[in-house]
């Protein structure tokens, strides 16, 4: 990391639960991706066990008047500004409950306009780790910022989708998920075709090892999403020199063509 930033959030809840034990899930995030972060976010909390609080900050709007939630879903606590970040997880969880923070006895005073993940975030999230009621915290809302989330859909006979983020690895996950696929192909997955830029694949692989070294592959993520790869290769940089592939269209076809 090239800044003091999470170091800092980590000490700000240390200092309050000195026994919490922190895991890092991704600094990786591109500055500013909302999406990414609330994707990211939602394929890694069921991971952890239930009661894990998980603080997640890419806060474009810190400082104005966008709210500052904790969220209460699937047995998890979530801390993170109202700005979509959460919806993933509030569409896929509609039973939640949401809170509004307000109460200044839970954060690190004074509140800095730029830096609400050390002066709000952090303390809330060791203070919620140490047993302190959400409801202390705040008020009741159910009007979150929700998130714009594209879905593969159907275009004539192919399946549409799109790139939603790139691992480090140059892996391109999409927003085909693995019944969705299926359920449109209603054949072997051998027999599709995935496009994606100038990449025409033939068939879902098992595993990167299925092609040879360098060459592109399609095959269900852990995610369970259609990814796009190169076999120790970088599948970004072969649509793009840059990498800036996220929005891109992803093509299944089940006819062959």
């Amino acid at each position: 990391m090239a800044d003091p930033y999470v170091g800092i959030m980590k000490g700000v809840m240390l200092g309050i639960n000195p026994d919490a034990r922190l895991v890092d899930i991704s600094h990786g995030i591109q500055p500013g991706n909302i999406f990414e972060a609330g994707v990211v976010l939602k394929e890694s909390y069921a991971y952890f066990p239930r009661g894990t609080v998980h603080v997640a900050v890419v806060d474009p709007g810190v400082g104005t008047s966008r709210r500052a939630l904790v969220l209460l879903a699937d047995g998890h606590f979530f801390v993170a500004p109202d700005n979509g970040l959460l919806w993933p997880i509030i569409s896929k969880q509609p039973t939640n409950t949401l809170i509004h923070l307000t109460n200044p006895a839970f954060f690190l005073h004074p509140i800095s306009n730029t830096f609400h993940g050390r002066d709000i975030f952090a303390p809330v999230a060791a203070h919620l780790a140490l047993g302190a009621s959400p409801f202390e915290m705040g008020n009741p809302i159910d009007d979150p910022i929700k998130l714009s989330i594209p879905l593969p859909m159907e275009h004539g006979q192919k399946l549409k989708g799109q790139v939603i983020r790139v691992d480090r690895f140059g892996n391109l996950i999409t927003n085909i998920d693995v019944r969705t696929l299926t359920q449109y192909a209603a054949s072997p997955l051998s027999n599709v075709t995935v496009t994606v830029g100038p990449m025409k694949i033939k068939g879902i692989s098992s595993t990167y090892a299925d092609v040879p070294t360098g060459k592109e592959l399609a095959l269900i993520g852990s995610s369970g999403f259609l990814e796009i790869s190169v076999n120790q290769g970088r599948a970004d940089r072969k649509i793009d020199p840059c990498g800036m592939v996220v929005g891109t269209s992803v093509w299944v076809d089940k006819t062959g063509a």
